[in-house]
Formats: C-alpha cells, sequence, structure tokens
C-alpha cells in the first residue's frame, strides 16, 4: 500500500426535512420521563406513506408503547448524510449535557448544545452524561412537544422557530446517543449507541449494569459491573465502546499507577473494546503518546488499538480561568467516512484502516504545532525537506526518512519546509500530485507495504506537505536496493546488526504472542495440510529449534535444528523456494529432538527493564528577569525503579517540565541531560563577566549558532544550555566573547 488517502475536510450537506423523519427515541424513561400518560401525537411521515387512510385517522400517541425502538431514519434523510466519496469528517463523542451533576452550566439547553456543535463545525456528536441518558431524552422530548403543537396548530413563534432550529441542525449533525458509564474501582467507559436505540433500552442497560436509578447522572454510583464485564455487555448491546480518557484520571490504561500489568493489558486489549480516547492524541508521534504505546508494537499489547479525542465538554466553550475545563469540540477527532452514520463509524472501528483517523487541528493548533516543531529541528521522530524530490537522490531523501521513521518508531515528515527556522518556507506546489508521486514510489521502492499517511499544512501562503509514519507492524523495513535505516537523533542513518536482530525478535515477538480473536470468529490456524503453514511469517506453531531451547552448535559455528531444516531438501516445492512437504522433513525433526544437546551454562540475569515511565508533568515556573529568554536548565535528578528522571526548566515556554528522561524527543532536553551528566561545570574554565559566565558556543546541524551559559549570582553556579543569541540581555552579550571571522 502507498500513501494513505487524502480528501478536504467539507461538512455534510445541510439538508431541511421534517424532524418525524429523523430519528426520535421514543418511549418514556424510567427515571426521566414525566409522571403520568403522554399525549397523543401524529403519526410520523413514514406512517402518512404506509397508509391510505387520512392523516387524523393515523394519529398515535407519541409513545404507543413503552419498549418500543425509535423509528428508522428515512430514506431520504440518510441519503443527505451520505457523500460519493470519502471525506473527513470532524466529531466529538465525549459530550456532556445538564443531566451530569457536574455540569458547569446547567441553564444550557440542548438547542444551544447543537448550536455549539455548529459553531464548531462538527458532524457527529454523541451526549454521553454520566451513567444517565436524560440529556439526550430531554432534547427529543422537547422536539416532540413542539410537533404536536405543530399538528394542533398551536405553535407560538417563537416556538416555531425554535423547532424549524432543531430541523436544521438535526440536518446537519449526526446526533448518537451514549453514556459514560462508571465501572468498578471509578474506571469510565463511553458507549455510544446507534440513532434508533430507543431510551428505555439504554436506560435498562445501566440498571442491569448496576447503576441505581437515584445515581443516574452522578459520577459516584458505587460498586457496579467490572470493566471486562462492563465490555461484553456493552457490546452484546450494539454500542461503541471506548475507553474514556484512557491515559488520564479514571482511565483503564491505568498511567501512574505502578501495579496492575495483567489488569491494565486486559482493560486495554479486550476483544469487546473497540477505541481508547486519550487527551494526547496530538502528539502521536511522541515516543511516550499514548497512541504509540498501543501501536500494536509491544509484545505484551499486540492488538493496535484506534485512538480517538474528546473534548468531554462539561460547558459550552472553555473555561478562560481554567483551560483544561474544555468546550464541545475543543479535543475533536477526524474520521475518514464516506456516509455520516453510526455503522459507519462503527466498521471504521472495528477495521485496521487506522489511517482513517486523526486529530483535528484548527488553522491556528496546526500552525503551533509545526511551529513548535521547526524549533526542535530534526530529531528521532521528525525530519523536514524543503523539496520532495531533487535531481540527485529522487524522492529518496524522504523515503530514507520515511522508512528510518517506521523501523524505529514512527513520527512525522514536513515537506515544503527546511529545519532551519530562518529560512523561508518553500512549499509544495501541487500537493495533490507531490503525494500521488510519493505514493507510487513508497509502492516501488520500500519492503514490506508501508503505509502512510498525509495531510495539507496552509501556513504563510504555502501548502506543507505533512506525512504522519506509524511504528511499522512487519520491521525491519528496507529502501531499495536492501538499505534498512533507523533513526538516531535527528538523522536517519544505515541500521547495525544489533538493532536488525532487535527488529525481527521484536517482530517475532509480536507474532509469537497470542492473537485476541473476538466472540465468534472464526479460527485462523492453518489446517495441517495447509502448505501455507510453513511459510516464513506464518502464525503456526513454532519448532522444537525455533522455541529458544538450547541447541548444539555446528562445525562452522551454525546451529543445527531449526536452521538445519531449512537446507534444501527432496521434500522442497519448486513453486517459490519456499514451500515443504512437511513429510519430508518430519525425520529429520524427529532426529534432531532425539538427540543430545548440549546446554551451554545460562548467562546471570540481567537487570530487569523498566516497564514503563512516569509521565512528564508540566508546571508553570516563577518570572525571573535575570535567567536567558530560551534554552533549558536542569534542576535536579533522581532515579526511580532503575530509571534516572530529570526536572527541566524551559527558559522559553517559562515551564518547568518533571519526570523527563535521556531518551525524550526533544533534542535540546536531551542535549543539557547529557553535557549536565558528562561534562559537570568546573567555574574554573568559565570566561565569568561579574556574575554572567560563558562556557561554550556550538551550531547544531541545520540551525543558529546556541550558547552554554552560567550565573552564580544566587551562590551555586546554574547552567543554562542551548541559549539563542536573540533578546539577550546586556549582561549575558557582554560575557560572550566576539566571534572569530
Amino acid at each position: 500500500m502507498g500513501v494513505g488517502r487524502r480528501y478536504v475536510a467539507v461538512a455534510p450537506k445541510e439538508r431541511s426535512v421534517p424532524i418525524s423523519d429523523t430519528l426520535s427515541p421514543n418511549g418514556p424513561s424510567t427515571a426521566s420521563s414525566r409522571s403520568g400518560g403522554r399525549r397523543p401525537r401524529p403519526a410520523r411521515a413514514q406512517d402518512a406513506r404506509a397508509t391510505t387512510a387520512p392523516v387524523e385517522a393515523t394519529a398515535a400517541p407519541a409513545a404507543d408503547s413503552p419498549t418500543r425502538a425509535p423509528r428508522p431514519v428515512a430514506a431520504a434523510a440518510v441519503s443527505q448524510h451520505q457523500a460519493a466519496t470519502h471525506t473527513w469528517r470532524r466529531m466529538d463523542l465525549h459530550v456532556h449535557t445538564p443531566a451530569s451533576v457536574d455540569y458547569q452550566e446547567p441553564s444550557v439547553t440542548p438547542l444551544r448544545l447543537l448550536q455549539q456543535a455548529e459553531a464548531r463545525g462538527l458532524d457527529i456528536v454523541a451526549f454521553t452524561d454520566h451513567n444517565s441518558i436524560r440529556g439526550y431524552a430531554d432534547l427529543w422530548r422537547e422536539i416532540e412537544d413542539l410537533e404536536l403543537l405543530e399538528y394542533l396548530k398551536r405553535l407560538q413563534p417563537v416556538e416555531e422557530e425554535r423547532l424549524r432550529e432543531y430541523r436544521r441542525l438535526l440536518g446537519k449533525i449526526l446526533l448518537l446517543p451514549g453514556f459514560e458509564f462508571t465501572a468498578t474501582f471509578g474506571f469510565h467507559i463511553l458507549a455510544i449507541f446507534p440513532e434508533s436505540t430507543s431510551v428505555r433500552k439504554m436506560e435498562h442497560l445501566l440498571l442491569t449494569l448496576g447503576v441505581p436509578e437515584e445515581r443516574f447522572g452522578s459520577g459516584e454510583v458505587g460498586a457496579t459491573t467490572d470493566v471486562l464485564r462492563a465490555y461484553e455487555l456493552l457490546d452484546e448491546a450494539g454500542a461503541l465502546v471506548i475507553g474514556a480518557h484512557a491515559n488520564s484520571t479514571h482511565g483503564v490504561a491505568m498511567q501512574g499507577l505502578r501495579f496492575g500489568g495483567q489488569t491494565k493489558i486486559a482493560y486495554t486489549q479486550d476483544p469487546h473494546l473497540h477505541a481508547l480516547e486519550v487527551t494526547d492524541l496530538i502528539l502521536n508521534g511522541h515516543r511516550r503518546s499514548t497512541a504509540r504505546f498501543f501501536s500494536g508494537t509491544k509484545a505484551e499489547y499486540p492488538r493496535r488499538m484506534h485512538c480517538i479525542q474528546g473534548s468531554d465538554a462539561h460547558r459550552l466553550e472553555r473555561d478562560p480561568n481554567r483551560e483544561s475545563n474544555l468546550g464541545i469540540g475543543d479535543r475533536a477527532t477526524e474520521v475518514d467516512l464516506a456516509t455520516v452514520s453510526f455503522a459507519a463509524l462503527k466498521a471504521l472501528f472495528l477495521s485496521d484502516e487506522f489511517e482513517r483517523t486523526r486529530p483535528y487541528l484548527g488553522g491556528t493548533e496546526a500552525i503551533e504545532v509545526f511551529r513548535e516543531a521547526r524549533a526542535e529541528g530534526n530529531t528521532v521522530d521528525q525530519a523536514f525537506h524543503e523539496n520532495l524530490s531533487t535531481k540527485r537522490t529522487g524522492v529518496g531523501h524522504v523515503l530514507r526518512d520515511i522508512v528510518a521513521l517506521a523501523n524505529t518508531g514512527g513520527g512525522t515528515v514536513y515537506v515544503g519546509a527546511s529545519a532551519f527556522e530562518k529560512r523561508p518556507l518553500v512549499g509544495v506546489p501541487d500537493v495533490n500530485a507531490a503525494a500521488e508521486e510519493l505514493s507510487a514510489e513508497l509502492a516501488r521502492q520500500v519492503t514490506p507495504a508501508l503505509t502512510v499517511a498525509t495531510e495539507t499544512l496552509p501556513i504563510e501562503g504555502k501548502d506543507l506537505l505533512v506525512v504522519r509514519v506509524a511504528p511499522g507492524p512487519e520491521k525491519p523495513y528496507a529502501l531499495a536496493p536492501g538499505n534498512i535505516f533507523v533513526r538516531e537523533e535527528g538523522e536517519s542513518v544505515p541500521a547495525s546488526r544489533d538493532q536488525i536482530v532487535a527488529m525481527v525478535q521484536e517482530g517475532r515477538a509480536a507474532m509469537m504472542a497470542p492473537v485476541v480473536v473476538p466472540p465468534g470468529a472464526p479460527a485462523m490456524l492453518p489446517s495441517p495440510a495447509d502448505p501455507a503453514a510453513d511459510r516464513p511469517g506464518s502464525r503456526r506453531p513454532a519448532d522444537p529449534g525455533e522455541q529458544g531451547e538450547p541447541v548444539a552448535p555446528g562445525r562452522n559455528g551454525r546451529r543445527d535444528g531449526a536452521v538445519a531444516d531449512r537446507q534444501p531438501t527432496e521434500g522442497r516445492r519448486a513453486t517459490n523456494g519456499y514451500d515443504a512437504d512437511r513429510a519430508a522433513v518430519a525425520p529429520r525433526r524427529a532426529q534432531v529432538a532425539a538427540e543430545p544437546v548440549a546446554v551451554r551454562p545460562a548467562p546471570p540475569p540481567a537487570r530487569p527493564a523498566p516497564t514503563g515511565y512516569l509521565d512528564e508533568v508540566t508546571e508553570d515556573a516563577e518570572d525571573d528577569d535575570v535567567l536567558p529568554t530560551s534554552g533549558v536548565e536542569v534542576v535536579e535528578s533522581y532515579e526511580q525503579n532503575g530509571v534516572v528522571y530529570y526536572t527541566v526548566r524551559d527558559l522559553k515556554h517559562q515551564t518547568y517540565v518533571h519526570n523527563v528522561t535521556r531518551d525524550t524527543s526533544k533534542r535540546l532536553w536531551r542535549y543539557a541531560i547529557e553535557q549536565h551528566e558528562e561534562h559537570p561545570v568546573d567555574e574554573g574554565a568559565v570566561r565569568w563577566v561579574g556574575d554572567f559566565g560563558f562556557l561554550k558556543s556550538y551550531r547544531p546541524r541545520g540551525g543558529e549558532r546556541r550558547f552554554n551559559l552560567a550565573y552564580r549570582g544566587d551562590g551555586e553556579p546554574r547552567v543554562f544550555y542551548g541559549v539563542g543569541g536573540e533578546d539577550l540581555a546586556p549582561e549575558w552579550l557582554a560575557a560572550i566573547p566576539p566571534r572569530r571571522d
């Protein structure tokens, strides 16, 4: 496969149809319906078309049966939510309403929620209150009341306008019902349901899950159902099951908890779980991002998970006094769909087309992310190229970085911009043609097949081609004629023998790991007669010599057994050089198994590697007029579970960042930590001018001149690494020696 399909985000066409031609969760709820019987209301449009009797003769109550499901969407309405081709659609599947007891603006109406969703350009929205469906039910109850007044010709002008607005918005936005369930021990799970699901069914499901009726709408519900059982029940009920804010508080990824490894695996790899909602999707290429952790490259987590982001909005707009309190659409996801429907959405999450999901970045946000990336320059997970193709290398220089990123851990390639901040943007004249050229060259020069996703980033009147590379599931990837590259620092370099072996072993471990198969799926193991069972890369049971047991070395240093098994025999077929007659090699396998084996003494056990890192924590730093305006200061270091962590002060952003490790993807932080550890400050070697000192200057690859500076006015000298030459105070400029021409 080549470059992922590119699409331009457009909103679904606006439609104007009666609300009765859309969905309505008929049937009063046990906890949220009004007391007493429902007033009669006219039959829906599809009922009128299905009978020859006058509409008046077919009038029926709005809720003629408490268990009746909502009427299906009319065909005319569905067609308006469809498109002939795939298009990027914007969605927010985690929106609360005043039905949640912790909602911050209780006077907000359902209509106002939809208007805000439209203002944020959303195509799909899900109401997911805490253990409640009341917010969704209230919306449809109001609509049905307005429709009844319309039928009785008693609609006031204000009410008529309100009903017209509901119809317009529900013609543009797909509104899905759902709830945020609180499982045992407080883990949160999003359950999103099809448009036709009745309120009665969803509230009955909440009761089945153990939520007391009097606790509907509250996040604190006591003992309910354990996470795995909840996954199963919700999936069986037809829901889209998502781990809510998985990497944060109440998340199933158990972030920051130093226990429960097997529980975390079970909670995040269960076949009934369809996706994870994360709060750091924008950092998808970062080595510490949640999406990268669950990319299927770890033996313990072999199932790659779809990752999305949602606002978890408890208010209409972001709180200006606390930016973590997001509004509707503030953290949206884009999905590539041909049809805006629950069925299309769930089909996407049941597929392995991970390139069809991406974080939504508004124009300002996307540009800010790019500028921050460019300030870091070429790093272990990002690369910059001014041109896609050159006369000397063609597109080889870009393919080299793509292959290296796929072999290392994924990342981003920006085409049309240099890593040098001062250079003007070049841009890509025709992004579509460039993407097609890259797709063709990927298919021709890279093996095995590698899929990447491309985006267009408009900035400063130019268009950049952004290539997103996920960690490859079939490492190692090779660039024709057979070069294997990895990413080191900010460069793509040929892989060493040890690195290639490690990639092969990683792929082998992933193949040998248990495969998560949904219940009822057909078995995938080949039959004994299947010739594909002996092909390299097939999921067959390994031979004794391949299981890792010690095997006697041969005369020339090679090992017998599994390796000898692969030598030519009479039973080999001539079709592809790999297929073998199992009967022909079976005697040899039996012979190897029966021979005495020379066992080497086991090496001393190695120190176990840490299973995970602490989360980076950022806090604002106090103002200090003495400090430079850029660079990094290493404040302190500490060790936990065999890992050394650092607290660094980012002078440019005026923040402290805790729990930073030496393998951070930020090049300047990594450089500062290395200098801090390997070159302790010798005050005698510092060029002092008063309390301000100069240590050294250097020029990073493709960057401007930077300085390591020191300050001793507080007693112990403080060192600032990678300080830029701009906006330095006169005291610092006096300490820096003049450049030698």
